[in-house]
């Protein structure tokens, strides 16, 4: 009978080392196909879901137990808002200001474009964002006769670099906040006094890079000085309703834990009131739908590792390493997430990390990890083209527009960028958090 008992242990024990391995295959399958991009994103999330509910790994009663809502509404809800917002005008306004601004002198224009793109990227998200900036800077480009490759690519890089300091700059910081109970407050106490030095450093060493790629004649700078800014703004009721209601939105994140509201009942709110002056249809027509999918496949596979033990295989390899030291931890985690946010994109790189981190709570003072893996992701992001959504979308708009950024021309700034902030980060963070 004992024997009979043991057997079936081990029999059960064995069966859940074979469902975490699927586990694991599956979620490096899914990190590879996303990598190579020959298949959309999205698709691949959503067969590896699929596959994984299919096969029992996770019970589908358990499936959307592993998906962060709040996540998902906060993404959502910040799509509407800044989309409804964008249909005034307001933000091709606010960057031709700055151009008038900068008297069309062309690194003048660089930094004013790349503050623009981090600060927005900040308040709203970097996707959103560099979606906004892109038809601005082709018009810019085209009107001073210049390349408009520098300045997408700055622009890229700034908008990861702005993004990292808020909670919903950046879609791994969204993930990060969900999980560890982080406020907006507290993402721009902890990242902003490093995020400005880190952005005010790489912005200054990449304009004396392009500075001798960027010139112009005095008439075009003349020309861009002096652009009618007059009738950008094309509905000045929609702007003024959309961009009181962004505010009080992000009033709203900074007051979240006085007022006990989550940061995804707040957008929810502004995303609502905004709606009921708009055509629905429309307006979630235009939701970036594939992103949203793309997060929910992923999450049920990550749950897939968390069913059958695979994080907590890793979190004790993670410890075995560092042997439970946590300066050597949140310097690995700096570090590798830097690095493996450039092989992949950094959202699943972030999701799989989460609950990583959560297994170790019990071993070590958790906090100063989740900082190390904010700046290490969204940061990382800039080392490639394919680290971070905004990379991509970038990417993409330039090869329709007849300006392809290649892999490597991309990568020779990116990784110079990412390897300064990872020093700068990992400098901050030891004497922030664990000196």
């Amino acid at each position: 009978m004992i024997d009979h008992t043991l057997a079936v242990e081990s029999s059960s024990a064995m069966f859940g080392i074979n469902k975490a391995v699927i586990a694991g295959f599956i979620l490096a399958v899914v990190y590879v196909f996303i990598a190579l991009e020959k298949i959309p994103k999205v698709t691949i999330a959503m067969l590896g879901a699929a596959v994984t509910l299919i096969l029992g790994i996770v019970p589908a009663s358990q499936a959307f137990a592993h998906v962060d809502f709040g996540v998902i509404v906060l993404l959502i809800s910040m799509m509407i808002i800044v989309h409804i917002a964008s249909r005034s005008g307001i933000f091709t306004w606010i960057a031709f200001e700055l151009l008038k601004f900068t008297k069309g002198r062309p690194v003048s224009v660089l930094l004013a474009l790349a503050t623009f793109t981090a600060i927005a990227s900040a308040f709203l998200d970097n996707v959103t964002t560099v979606v906004l900036i892109l038809p601005v800077t082709f018009i810019i480009a085209r009107e001073m006769k210049i390349d408009p490759i520098p300045i997408l690519i700055t622009e890229i890089l700034a908008s990861n670099i702005g993004g990292t300091a808020t909670l919903i700059g950046d879609p791994p910081n969204i993930i990060i906040g969900s999980a560890a109970g982080l406020s907006f407050n507290d993402f721009i106490i902890q990242l902003t006094p490093v995020v400005v030095p880190i952005f005010i450093i790489c912005m200054g060493i990449i304009a004396f890079i392009f500075k001798d790629d960027l010139t112009t004649t005095p008439e075009r700078m003349e020309h861009v000085s002096n652009i009618d800014n007059s009738k950008t703004i094309k509905d000045k009721e929609l702007m003024i309703r959309s961009m009181t209601i962004l505010g009080l939105v992000i009033l709203g994140f900074m007051l979240h834990s006085a007022l006990h509201l989550e940061a995804y009942m707040i957008a929810l709110l502004g995303a609502s009131v905004l709606l009921v002056f708009e055509k629905p249809n429309q307006i979630l027509a235009d939701v970036e739908w594939m992103t949203i999918f793309f997060f929910i496949g992923l999450f049920i596979i990550i749950g897939g590792l968390v069913e059958t033990g695979g994080i907590k295989f890793l979190a004790d390899k993670l410890l075995e390493i560092t042997q439970g030291d946590l300066t050597f931890t949140a310097m690995l985690v700096i570090w590798a997430s830097g690095i493996l946010s450039a092989i992949v994109d950094n959202i699943p790189y972030t999701v799989t990390m989460v609950p990583l981190i959560q297994e170790l709570h019990d071993t070590m003072n958790i906090y100063p990890l989740w900082w190390a893996l904010s700046l290490g992701a969204c940061l990382g992001g800039n080392a490639t083209i394919i680290g971070a959504a905004a990379n991509v979308i970038v990417s993409e708009s330039a090869f329709a527009a007849g300006h392809p950024i290649s892999f490597f021309r991309f990568m020779k700034y990116g990784v110079l960028v990412t390897f300064i902030s990872l020093v700068l980060s990992s400098i901050y963070v030891y004497f922030k958090f664990l000196a």
